[in-house]
C-alpha cells in the first residue's frame, strides 16, 4: 500500500483547510490521520474504516475535523475546521491491517505511512 498526503499550506486563525490521502490498491484497511508538531509525539487524528466507513477521532478535536473516504477516487479525506496555531504540524496518514478500534490511535499499528504534508496555521 502507498499513501500519498497533500493539501496542506498556510492558513490564518479560524481558516477551513482539507487534506487529503491517495492510497494505491483496493485494500479495506483502516486509514488514520495523525500529526506531529516540532518537539512533540506523533498525535492521533483520527480514522476511517475504509470497507465500512466507521470513524474514529481524537477527542479533543471532534468537532472540528471530519474524515471521510471516497471509494472512487480511493481516497480519504480531512475537513479541518477553525483552524487555531495548535494546529500547526506536519499531518501524515496512514493505513493499519488490523481491526481493532483499541488500537486505532496508536501509531504503531500503522503498517504503511505517507510523506506527510505541512499545515502551518499563524495568528
Amino acid at each position: 500500500v502507498q499513501l500519498q498526503a497533500s493539501g496542506g499550506g498556510l492558513v490564518q486563525t479560524g481558516d477551513s483547510l482539507s487534506l487529503s490521502c491517495a492510497k494505491s490498491g483496493r485494500t479495506n484497511y483502516v486509514i488514520g490521520w495523525f500529526r506531529q508538531a516540532p518537539g512533540k509525539e506523533r498525535e492521533f487524528v483520527a480514522a476511517i474504516i475504509w470497507g465500512g466507513g466507521s470513524t474514529y477521532y481524537s477527542d479533543s478535536l471532534k468537532g472540528r475535523f471530519t474524515i471521510s473516504r471516497d471509494n472512487i477516487r480511493n481516497t480519504v479525506y480531512l475537513q479541518m475546521d477553525s483552524l487555531n496555531t495548535e494546529d500547526t504540524a506536519l499531518y501524515y496518514c496512514a493505513a493499519n491491517k488490523g481491526y481493532l478500534p483499541s488500537t486505532y490511535s496508536f501509531p504503531g499499528a500503522y503498517n504503511y505511512w505517507g510523506q506527510g504534508t505541512q499545515v502551518t496555521v499563524s495568528s
